[in-house]
């Protein structure tokens, strides 16, 4: 399927910055369908646009995923894999991607009914992995993400058609307030922002280390910003966030001693398949932006 056949319902990468009002559900499963979120906290994430899980994992099952994520970011062969991200100053990695394919235990993890059961309780539908990764933030100077919709980039640059895909954030380490933990601006996710600019060809090289094409005006974060207000999520290890794909969040950077790593993994509906990019010259590649639509059993 080519973009010609699919409505653009959220222009981004032109000319100039616009808004456009959310076109689509946050909540697209029925009051019935079957999962492990109550029926409070969906009503939350449809406010709100996020879920909180004080202890999704258990701290025996933390040990685990951690000693999996030491062995791959220390693993010499997945170091010099193009799936791989490396900080620009320490060249020390930074996230890999595509982590339920290298990785059995993360794939484990990714089919936990605790994870997909979620996922598929949002979504209304079959779900499968448009992106994962592991994400390492050392201490002492491990940069952020700068602000950011996951959507607007999903759209512009792999070709998700709607907004119907969810992220969850699953912490190895203790998040503190402190060690560049993740912030969302609450209730953000009903307003689309179309950033001004065009997408450079192979965008994602440069924008998985620092975000260009796609990034908001200071003056749009500013007024999204004073509307919304910021929460900042703090939890110990075994914690989650659920969030919704047009979320406005970031992260900052690390200049504590103490490491803040996760496992981040985003489930799209079988029923908002990729197609051809809406404001990008070409695709990104599959481990970044999925092309197998099987559904996670």
């Amino acid at each position: 399927m080519t973009t010609a056949t699919v409505k653009d319902l959220y222009p981004t990468r032109g000319a100039t910055e616009v808004t456009v009002p959310r076109q689509d559900p946050v909540v697209w499963g029925s009051p019935s369908t079957p999962g492990p979120i109550a029926a409070g906290d969906l009503q939350a994430f449809e406010r709100d646009g996020f879920l909180s899980v004080d202890q999704l994992i258990g701290s025996d099952e933390v040990e685990i995923y951690r000693q999996e994520l030491d062995r791959l970011v220390t693993d010499p062969a997945i170091r010099f894999d193009e799936r791989s991200i490396v900080e620009p100053k320490s060249q020390e990695i930074r996230s890999v991607f595509e982590v339920h394919r290298i990785s059995e235990v993360f794939a484990a993890l990714v089919r936990d009914e605790r994870v997909v059961g979620r996922a598929r309780q949002i979504l209304g539908s079959d779900v499968y992995v448009h992106q994962s990764r592991i994400n390492v933030k050392p201490g002492f100077g491990a940069s952020g993400f700068y602000w950011h919709s996951d959507f607007e980039t999903w759209h512009a640059e792999d070709g998700l058609p709607n907004m119907r895909t969810v992220s969850v954030s699953i912490a190895l380490t203790e998040n503190h307030d402190t060690n560049g933990g993740l912030m969302i601006m609450p209730g953000s996710h009903r307003t689309f922002l179309g950033c001004a600019g065009e997408t450079p060809k192979d965008n994602y090289k440069k924008s998985l280390q620092m975000q260009d094409a796609g990034t908001p005006s200071d003056a749009a974060l500013t007024e999204l910003a004073g509307e919304h207000g910021i929460k900042l999520f703090t939890g110990r290890p075994g914690s989650a966030t659920w969030f919704d794909c047009n979320c406005m969040h970031g992260s900052g950077d690390n200049i504590t001693p103490f490491p803040r790593s996760n496992v981040f993994i985003v489930f799209n509906s079988v029923e908002n398949t990729a197609v051809e990019p809406f404001a990008a010259p070409v695709r990104r590649p599959e481990f970044i932006g999925a092309r197998d639509f099987t559904p996670v059993r």
